[in-house]
């Protein structure tokens, strides 16, 4: 059996700085065999700073500044890539025979070139094909990742993409040359649950169609296990495990692997539910649009409709989840609510008081009680303060303590969200993701709002450093008793901590009960394809498996006229199934359709 990569007993170091000598170990010892037989997937898996993608720049001769091979070889082909023979022979190989597809597509694609002049490039380099021939060449790879009107496709930007077409162009690019080894590092992290699923087909059947062996890199083994045929799992460079999906899965046998797959299962959920009587949080009927000029203004103003009549309501002490993929307007909710974007109409009431009706200086009163905690820690936190600064400013506004005393409970702060007082001296940067998540809700609750937005909170970690931010905030609810807005595209994420949940898309709820309610029968068409997108792994008798979802109901279900919210204007009824279980439907349906 032929080998189409082999890493023997690679080690890979890099150097610290320009004017530092010291070194640090990225890979050590690591080998891995792709085999020539037939296309499969084989996922290498492990946390940030594994070593899993400098393995993939490895393999590509694409080591950053710094970065050398100190012992091993790689074979692609039984070609030397870690000796080639000439750079030439490496350029060669990348491209026609190696693919690469990063995490980040927007980043990816050169902004100021249109897409068709992008994928024609590799063409032109690797082939003697006519222009015509690389053209419809690219357009049959935009069919084949299932992208409309590719014709009209091609001239256009990379900023008028969403980030998972974006994502599907990247494929196609790679794929035109169809090479016999795809590396695909991180493709889905930043996109949401439905998305991602779709990407994730897309790239299987596309590389199975042209005879493309892939190499998925990836920290979440729920999310890829069921493309993988065989998963290698990394720990701090080195390879700890290896074997087919099956076997890894039932009986892992190091202890990190067992790590990893505990972190996916996330255990039973324990909804924080709140206190009886009037809401602490009431929206009602809220609409936010968005315009835009056209034209320099000359032509009529084009409108984005984020939320459409939206109402929810939120207890003192309860953990309420917006949920829906990306562009459904949960995002734009929370910010509405702490009025960081302006509303076309509806009501925002806060522990009884209209946010629009009250005084200047009742209102800032009122948002001093309201604290977010945003997606990507890293750009919320100012570069150029030290941490205890940072979490001190949400004491900004309290006249009544010295700047001593401010410090002081920055650092208890600190220890409440599992950090040391010595943090405080550190700036963001010598941080890691969680540990930078972890100094947000320190700076969220260090004024004990009585409302927290989390936005995304664990969208950019680990599947492992998600597990424990999730852990951090019941720790913290149950110590200062704050109600929380938890928005997520992932229904497993929510499932953990919220007692009821509001399922949005386009700016509309499609669905909304308790947590418990949703998950057991859920009715929308939109929420079970959330549910479906969205896999887990259980624990059974024969090790750990991918749970079946719960994306179907009861045939009772399936001929109800459900509001379709790709049809913006057709009429809306969100109807009562159940007690306490609501369902978006096409126009009025009376109660007793439902059985």
């Amino acid at each position: 059996m032929a080998a189409l990569l082999e890493a023997r007993n690679i080690s890979k170091e890099y150097r610290k700085g320009v004017w530092n000598s010291a070194t640090n170990v990225a890979l050590e010892g690591m080998s891995l065999t792709i085999n020539d037989d037939e296309p499969s997937i084989t996922v290498v898996a492990g946390e940030s700073g594994s070593g899993k993608s400098m393995l993939g720049r490895a393999i590509m001769g694409l080591l950053p500044g710094g970065g050398k091979v100190t012992r091993g070889r790689i074979l692609f082909q039984q070609h030397e890539v870690t000796a080639p023979k000439s750079q030439e022979e490496l350029r060669l190989m990348r491209g026609r025979q190696v693919g690469l597809i990063f995490q980040e597509p927007l980043s990816s694609l050169n902004p100021s070139m249109r897409i068709g002049e992008q994928m024609y490039e590799a063409m032109r380099e690797h082939t003697d094909l006519s222009e015509a021939q690389i053209r419809e060449r690219a357009l049959e790879m935009l069919r084949q990742v299932k992208l409309r009107n590719p014709e009209a496709l091609l001239k256009r930007y990379p900023h008028e993409f969403s980030g998972g077409m974006r994502q599907r162009i990247m494929i196609a690019s790679v794929m035109m040359l169809k090479p016999a080894l795809l590396i695909a590092d991180e493709p889905t992290t930043a996109l949401d649950a439905v998305v991602q699923k779709e990407v994730l087909d897309i790239m299987a059947e596309v590389a199975r169609a042209n005879g493309t062996a892939v190499i998925l890199i990836s920290h979440d083994l729920a999310v890829v296990a069921a493309y993988a045929a065989r998963i290698a799992v990394m720990e701090k460079g080195i390879l700890v495990e290896a074997g087919t999906t099956q076997s890894v899965l039932a009986r892992p046998e190091h202890d990190y692997t067992c790590k990893l797959l505990a972190a996916t299962q996330l255990g039973e959920p324990s909804p924080v539910k709140g206190e009886e009587g009037p809401p602490l949080l009431a929206v009602e009927d809220l609409r936010v649009e968005f315009r835009e000029k056209r034209f320099f203004g000359l032509l009529a103003d084009t409108t984005t409709h984020a939320v459409r009549d939206v109402s929810l309501t939120v207890q003192p002490g309860e953990f309420v989840g917006l949920v829906g993929e990306s562009g459904s307007g949960k995002s734009t909710i929370g910010r509405a609510v702490g009025k960081l974007v302006s509303k076309a109409a509806g009501r925002i009431v806060f522990d009884g008081q209209d946010l629009d009706s009250c005084s200047p200086a009742l209102e800032r009163r009122l948002r001093r009680r309201i604290r977010f905690v945003f997606q990507d820690p890293y750009s919320s936190l100012n570069p150029r303060m030290r941490i205890g600064r940072i979490v001190r400013e949400g004491l900004r506004q309290d006249k009544t303590m010295s700047e001593t005393a401010k410090q002081a409970k920055a650092e208890e702060m600190l220890e409440a969200v599992g950090l040391p007082r010595e943090m405080a001296q550190r700036f963001p940067h010598a941080l890691s993701g969680g540990q930078r998540q972890r100094v947000a809700i320190a700076r969220a609750l260090i004024s004990k709002p009585d409302l927290v937005i989390a936005d995304e909170p664990v969208s950019a970690l680990d599947v492992t450093i998600q597990a424990q931010i999730l852990a951090l905030f019941k720790q913290l609810q149950s110590e200062f008793g704050f109600a929380c807005l938890f928005i997520s595209h992932d229904l497993h994420i929510v499932e953990q901590l919220c007692a009821r949940l509001y399922v949005l898309n386009k700016g509309r709820i499609m669905e909304q009960a308790e947590t418990a309610a949703l998950f057991d029968v859920p009715r929308h068409p939109y929420t079970r394809q959330l549910l479906s997108a969205s896999p887990r792994l259980e624990r059974v008798q024969e090790g750990v498996r991918l749970a079946s979802g719960n994306g179907v109901c009861d045939a009772t279900m399936e001929n109800l006229p459900y509001y379709d919210a790709t049809g913006a204007e057709a009429p809306y009824h969100l109807t009562e199934a159940a007690p306490g279980h609501y369902v978006a439907l096409h126009g009025a349906t009376a109660q007793k359709e439902w059985k």
